[in-house]
């Protein structure tokens, strides 16, 4: 997956060279940048630390400063303009000749996007036969099984774990399917952050994540429920949306996402709670009781995606940014990772991919040169020991004789 710029002003949010790419986080600042010290700043350095507490007590003079320089961004030094004529029609021939390459780069993420949607055609037997196999309304045949055998790991943790005893088989004789099986998916995901106890009861009745592409640039995550005591949806579906026009380098540019609006039954709305006080009449002293509907972290905000802001907005809510950017990227997830490779994600093993190298124990490695240098201390120690011994023998020896 190639990386993408973060979500900016205007509606060019999160830049991703094709639909199923995810976007990248930037860079943080780094870590050991430090505040300069007092023994740190010079003479020539106090008209800057003026500045900066001027700046810190005037933050609208910031806010004016960042708007000013935010206008000059993009504005031609003159070097350009001053060169000669010929040159500069040298330039502007470049010019030309980019173009064509840009074009070139759009019609090959075009052509990236089309043949992603015929293999895209290509998966979708399988994963409506494992829809099937999941939901128990067929079983897999003796050939898939024996692959899938073959593909096991035979670690630890599975010849730990705790066997089924008799009773506990004979009892899942009748049991048809995989119970909870996109709910322990989804917990093994990015998405086990969003997920609440309270989601969880509604979860288990998920039956299938599907994907499909738009005719427009953009795709489609359809959520399948069976009858439960949330809501009535037998779907619930959330679309993704990029720009017509591609951006620089032949990007799709993301755009907006929309989700579909739940239709939760009485007194069962996750995304919120109910909160009763009681309120004392100063004057009849009577007493009522006012319930309060106040908004709770649920799962299911993720159908109910932020607004992305306007062109006119001076202003970007840093929330509201983040929103959009945890949004896209969890879309991203669910259509990249969770939805083709949904067994590895129930089982856990996709979660060894994801780590990585993030396993190895840094502890357990050490740089050469730290190595030669602590084999140089070794030395210099032992050459010091020595040193010792043989300074403490003429001393010795020149007691014994004095004592003679």
């Amino acid at each position: 997956m190639s990386g993408s710029e973060p979500i900016k002003g205007g509606k060019s949010y999160a830049p991703a060279p094709t639909p199923q790419n995810t976007p990248a986080q930037n860079a943080p600042i780094s870590s050991r940048a430090q505040a300069p010290t007092v023994a740190d700043i010079k003479e020539e350095d106090l008209d800057r630390a003026a500045a900066a507490s001027l700046f810190a007590q005037n933050p609208r003079l910031v806010s004016m400063m960042q708007n000013k320089l935010s206008g000059l961004v993009g504005r031609s030094s003159g070097y350009v303009e001053s060169l000669p004529t010929p040159v500069r029609r040298r330039v502007d021939g470049l010019k030309g000749v980019q173009k064509e390459h840009s074009k070139l780069e759009a019609q090959f993420q075009e052509e990236v996007l089309e043949l992603e949607k015929k293999f895209f055609a290509k998966f979708t037997p399988l994963y409506e036969k494992r829809a099937k196999i999941v939901n128990g309304q067929a079983e897999p045949t003796e050939e898939e099984i024996k692959t899938g055998e073959a593909e096991r790991e035979d670690d630890e943790d599975d010849e730990e774990a705790e066997k089924p005893s008799a009773e506990e088989e004979a009892s899942a004789a009748d049991l048809k399917g995989i119970p909870e099986f996109w709910l322990s998916a989804m917990k093994n995901s990015s998405l086990a952050e969003t997920i609440t106890d309270r989601d969880e009861e509604a979860l288990k009745d998920l039956t299938d994540i599907r994907m499909e592409y738009l005719d427009r640039p953009g795709f489609r995550l359809i959520f399948e429920f069976a009858e439960n005591a949330f809501f009535t949806n037998k779907t619930i579906s959330k679309t993704y949306y990029y720009q017509e026009e591609n951006g620089y380098g032949g990007d799709f540019i993301y755009d907006h996402a929309e989700g579909d609006k739940i239709d939760w039954k009485e007194g069962q709305d996750l995304t919120v709670k109910i909160e009763s006080k009681k309120q004392r009449n100063k004057n009849t002293k009577q007493t009522r009781v006012v319930k309060k509907t106040i908004p709770t972290p649920s799962f299911f905000d993720f159908f109910n995606p932020a607004t992305p802001p306007s062109d006119e907005d001076d202003e970007i809510d840093e929330d509201i940014e983040q929103k959009l950017e945890l949004d896209y990227q969890l879309g991203e997830d669910i259509k990249e990772k969770l939805i083709p490779r949904a067994i590895d994600w129930f089982t856990g093993e996709a979660l060894q991919f994801e780590q990585g190298l993030d396993d190895f124990d840094e502890d357990d490695f050490e740089d050469e040169d730290d190595e030669d240098d602590e084999e140089r201390d070794d030395d210099e120690d032992e050459e010091e020991e020595d040193d010792e011994e043989d300074g403490s023998r003429p001393k010795q020896e020149a007691a014994e004789c004095k004592q003679s």
